[in-house]
């Protein structure tokens, strides 16, 4: 269904409800009807012809591994309940879904169980839709679409060509993990403990041509957060891992020629002792003297089975001494030269200058290969450092041992100067660099999208003409026990013609990083089977994502590159956007009830479907709802899973009981009015801020109210059918099978009013009744409660003290005693001490 397509008028809609109502609640008799029901009538078809202001809310979508877990239903379970909240406040809310389906594990699974990775994924895919269903959310599944779909993946490949021709996108030889066995390049993710994942063997560092982005180009803009609200931990690991660095380039001599380092303190640069090479650095060979080559390249090779990962982690620090030495630029002094796998290819020159004094690895290095450590920032005020010293200082204090620099305050208060006059003598010049890698795009996989370039020998490499794309995956591929990418294999997907002469070409047989796929996946949802573009540009009125959902550890990874390719197709003349989404927010993680991370290997997996069956999906998900503050999360506790199926058993006897015989409560109008009207401020408040948990807290503290209400004069006026009418509504967003069967037997279809509780107006509050005047307080006599008045809120001790004399329940306990004190705490107690 395209995004044109008519969609049902609910207001005139009649649910078809043949079933008599059930005297107790029965979820299992009534969610399956209203699912069944809803998507019948196409309730959840977003229409943005539609009245009201428009409003996307999106949540991460899921890769389609055969089964959705608990945490697919905490992560959409209240943000699914946020979107009916808003949709009843009379926004037009978009909430669509699909599956993130490129990618390892549909490979993996290919390979071990001889299965077409197309028809492992599909069957998923249709698997996980029901699942969702069963949840009971607005989904609106006519935009339902997977990456893997050709229709999409065109999309990708055109974005991939656009990209090149603006020059974001490259080859060039790249350091890689590779698989000497299997004769492949594997991604990160692929290399578990230094090995490869598929067959364990130690992975190698080479370098390969590969892909690349030019993600660093928007590096700065990257760092600026200004039109997207994102959690400060968000914004904090992108800029941490962005690593915008300001400072100098210094050059030493050195026996294979200059070697420039970058350093974040020029101001230390007297301090540098020796010299660090990355293991992959180009004048390593160079630099290594004869007496050190065996023990050098043995220290390479070892260093090539780690990841950049593994080397940055905290131990014990290793590494040799090449032979050479470089000279110290103002001094003049002969700094060793070492290789060690702590000093990075990717940062800076992958060389630096050691300034152990005031560096922790530098420090950790020294004293491990007793190298000098040589002070030059000293604190204010303090000695100078001792011979042995035991930490380094990496304060800014006041340059020492630094000749002409000697007293000039140490860090960015100085280092403008110092850089100038290194300038001045060509040993140094400013330099900003980035932690921040250019994205490494290319993956030796089969089961993503084919890189849309061909290779001829005459013309070299040309893009895929537009009219021939998406350039599809060949079916029914081989997969051979070398691991090797089917592509690379098959003969006939890889023959083809060079677009400019016309001769025998090649096609590139690498994929696409499967990130490309979650990078600009909103915008498709727009109008998902548009054919003239990534998306229609006449939908564009409803972007950005308005609020987008998800978990907090895609924040380098997918947060970044989605946030990279919006700001490509802003320069593209595509959209507008500067953000693809204007608010972003996380959810926590469910544990185990051991209160580790869930997985198959430790046992303490929760199977929701195995919840569903048992208590029904609104239990589930008001449980989850209710279970921690959402964007925490916390341990799964089984036993907290009948409080909601109770609860909501309550709230369904409020409607279809009669009277409970006994004695009555005394409730006022004026009394329930307050509760109800109180609760409804507070939800909405919570609904706006994403608190959910209190919600449910809210809910169920006025079930309580209400059910003593049942007990009192108001039951069966007309406060009564306002409180289970507002209470209905306040509960449709949260449990919506329950209120949606409450609304046509108890509400809706009495009054006449044929459509669904979910497209209700939201109730308004009434701010008389939900403020009041007056005041209910516990009266004690001599700490034990006797009973309650209700006063003003301005009552004075006396008229207090008095109302609570006048109380019946309390007279009878002071009568004929001597009052030995009065207590009276405004608006919370009332104490009558006596003897």
């Amino acid at each position: 269904m395209t995004t044109d397509t008519p969609v049902p008028d609910h207001t005139t809609t009649k649910p078809n409800i043949t079933e008599p109502r059930a005297e107790r609640y029965n979820p299992h008799a009534i969610e399956g009807k209203w699912q069944e029901q809803w998507e019948k009538d196409g309730l959840y078809t977003f229409n943005e012809d539609a009245p009201g202001e428009k409003y996307y809310a999106l949540t991460m979508f899921p890769y389609p591994s055969g089964n959705l877990h608990i945490g697919h239903w905490y992560a959409n379970i209240a943000p699914d309940a946020r979107a009916r909240w808003l949709r009843m406040r009379g926004y037009n809310v978009l909430f669509p879904m699909g599956f993130d389906a490129f990618g390892l594990p549909a490979e993996n699974a290919a390979i071990k169980n001889n299965v077409d990775p197309a028809i492992w994924t599909y069957q998923n895919i249709d698997h996980m839709t029901g699942q969702f269903k069963r949840m009971g959310t607005m989904i609106d599944w006519s935009r339902k679409f997977a990456t893997s779909d050709p229709e999409y993946y065109r999309w990708n490949q055109w974005f991939f060509i656009e990209f090149w021709k603006r020059g974001l996108a490259y080859k060039k030889d790249g350091l890689v993990n590779w698989c000497p066995k299997d004769q492949t390049v594997l991604a990160n993710e692929q290399v578990v403990n230094g090995a490869c994942e598929r067959c364990g063997t130690p992975v190698e560092r080479r370098n390969l041509n590969q892909w690349y982005l030019r993600i660093t180009d928007y590096a700065d803009e990257l760092l600026d957060f200004t039109h997207t609200d994102m959690p400060e931990k968000v914004r904090l690991m992108q800029t941490n891992w962005i690593g915008k660095s300001v400072g100098a380039e210094v050059t030493f001599d050195t026996p294979a020629g200059p070697e420039t380092v970058f350093t974040t303190r020029p101001d230390t640069l007297m301090g540098a002792t020796f010299m660090v090479l990355a293991p992959e650095h180009a004048k390593v060979r160079a630099l290594t003297t004869p007496e050190q080559r065996e023990i050098v390249e043995a220290y390479v090779k070892a260093a090539g089975r780690k990841t950049d990962v593994e080397r940055q982690q905290e131990g014990e620090k290793t590494g040799v001494f090449t032979g050479s030495f470089a000279t110290h630029p103002i001094s003049g002094h002969q700094v060793p030269i070492w290789v060690a796998d702590y000093v990075l290819a990717t940062y800076g020159s992958g060389s630096i200058m050691a300034v152990p004094a005031h560096d922790e690895r530098d420090f950790a290095f020294a004293r491990a290969f007793d190298l000098p450590i040589v002070e030059v920032i000293r604190a204010e005020g303090a000695g100078p450092m001792p011979a042995d010293p035991e930490e380094p200082y990496s304060g800014e204090g006041v340059i020492v041992n630094s000749g002409e620099f000697d007293g000039m305050p140490g860090g960015k208060a100085s280092i403008a100067t110092i850089v100038a006059k290194l300038e001045a003598q060509g040993i140094a010049r400013a330099k900003t660099t980035y932690r921040l890698r250019d994205w490494l795009f290319a993956r030796q996989r089969y089961w993503g999208t084919p890189v849309p370039f061909i290779h001829c020998e005459k013309c070299g490499m040309q893009p895929v003409p537009y009219d021939q794309l998406p350039v599809e995956l060949p079916r029914n591929v081989e997969f051979t026990p070398t691991g090797q990418s089917p592509l690379k294999l098959d003969q006939e997907w890889r023959s083809t013609t060079c677009p400019n002469c016309g001769g025998p070409a090649e096609r590139d047989t690498d994929t696409m990083d499967t990130f490309v796929d979650s990078s600009w996946y909103m915008y498709r949802y727009l109008s998902p089977h548009y054919d003239g573009g990534p998306f229609d540009p006449s939908k564009a009125k409803l972007l950005p994502v308005d609020l987008y959902t998800g978990g907090i550890e895609h924040a380098i990874l997918h947060l970044l590159y989605s946030r990279f390719w919006t700001k490509v197709m802003r320069d593209m003349g595509l959209t507008e956007q500067h953000e693809p989404f204007a608010r972003l927010r996380n959810q926590g993680m469910i544990l185990g009830e051991d209160g580790e991370k869930m997985s198959k290997s430790r046992g303490n997996v929760i199977d929701p479907d195995d919840l569903v069956n048992e208590y029904g999906a609104d239990t589930v998900r008001t449980f989850l709802m209710f279970i921690a503050p959402w964007e925490l999360g916390g341990p799964w506790d089984s036993r907290g899973v009948g409080g909601p199926a109770k609860w909501l058993g309550r709230v369904w006897n409020l409607y279809f009981e009669d009277k409970p015989v006994g004695p009555e409560e005394k409730l006022t109008e004026a009394d329930v009015r307050y509760a109800v009207h109180s609760t409804l401020k507070k939800v909405d408040a919570d609904f706006e801020r994403m608190s959910f948990n209190t919600i449910i807290a809210a809910l169920m503290e006025l079930t309580n109210t209400l059910v003593k209400a049942k007990r009192s004069p108001v039951y069966g006026t007309p406060v009564w059918d306002e409180a289970l009418s507002i209470f209905n509504l306040m509960l449709a967003p949260v449990a919506p099978h329950i209120a949606e069967e409450l609304y046509q037997q108890r509400l809706g279809t009495p009054q006449g009013d044929p459509a669904s509780v979910h497209v209700q107006q939201w109730p308004s509050v009434d701010e008389a009744a939900a403020t009041r005047d007056s005041v209910t307080i516990g009266v004690q006599v001599s700490g034990k409660v006797r009973g309650e008045v209700n006063i003003s809120k301005t009552a004075t001790p006396e008229e207090a003290l008095a109302a609570a004399k006048a109380n019946p329940d309390v007279a009878r306990f002071i009568e004929g005693k001597d009052v030995v004190k009065e207590i009276y705490v405004p608006g919370r107690i009332i104490n009558i001490v006596v003897r």
